[in-house]
């Protein structure tokens, strides 16, 4: 199984976090604390707060920022009372995109996601559309320098479930969602660092666009990251890095 230039797009990718770094602090505040509240505020007995965390480092979050978040989570702040939920809907060329939320406000979050939608033409759809096309799975970039018999080796004997080869060279390394933290902490013990690395949303196929619906797909999963009360965005949408220049 082979992908396209995932290299390329990551660092698109991280140049627009770079751009809209205050949002994206305020965004990780947010599930730091949701997590914290739900199992802890001890990252090593709470796996889903060591993801939230290690993403917020990831993003150059400093760790006090990130402590605090954590002690307010886990001391049940009644004034962060956040409801998570799921929108799911097709984009241009009837690609599928999801959007996961964190929202005190559900109405105004449908309105505003709708919106979304509407304006970079596209639908949304009912729960469950088009969330059958996608797994969770833990997913770590290598750059396409990378020995690609060391990674292989080094990530199935840490328990990874694939390692896939992409046509830009670079490699992605899959991991059930629960054994991500322990293959990317044995692969870092092998000196073998990701670029990226998250537990995502991964679909099961891609689907290509022409040059327009690329570009108006990029607009609407960029407007729907810039809302609030978004967290994540997913797509099927295999989409280039000229896609995002243009946009």
């Amino acid at each position: 199984m082979a992908g396209h230039s995932k290299w390329a797009n990551i660092q698109h990718r991280k140049k627009a976090q770079d751009a809209k770094r205050g949002k994206i602090f305020t965004k990780m505040i947010r599930e730091i604390t949701v997590a914290a509240r739900q199992g802890g505020d001890d990252p090593d007995a709470n796996p889903r707060l060591r993801l939230a965390v290690d993403r917020a480092l990831g993003v150059n979050m400093p760790r006090d920022k990130i402590d605090k978040a954590a002690a307010r989570g886990a001391g049940n702040d009644e004034g962060m009372a956040y409801e998570e939920a799921r929108f799911e809907g097709y984009g241009p060329g009837g690609v599928a995109i999801m959007a996961d939320c964190m929202t005190d406000n559900r109405n105004r979050t449908v309105g505003e996601i709708r919106h979304a939608f509407n304006k970079h033409n596209g639908n949304m759809g009912t729960d469950g559309c088009v969330a059958f096309m996608f797994q969770q799975r833990g997913v770590m970039l290598f750059p396409p320098d990378t020995d690609e018999d060391t990674l292989m080796e080094a990530a199935l004997e840490a328990g990874a479930e694939d390692v896939i080869a992409n046509d830009d060279g670079s490699f992605e390394v899959l991991t059930a969602p629960e054994d991500f933290p322990a293959v990317r902490d044995s692969l870092a013990d092998n000196s073998l660092t990701p670029a990226d690395a998250e537990v995502t949303m991964r679909p099961e196929n891609t689907t290509e666009l022409d040059d327009n619906d690329a570009r108006k797909a990029v607009k609407l999963i960029e407007r729907l990251e810039d809302l609030d009360d978004v967290q994540h965005v997913y797509t099927n949408a295999e989409l280039q890095a000229a896609a995002y220049e243009d946009a």
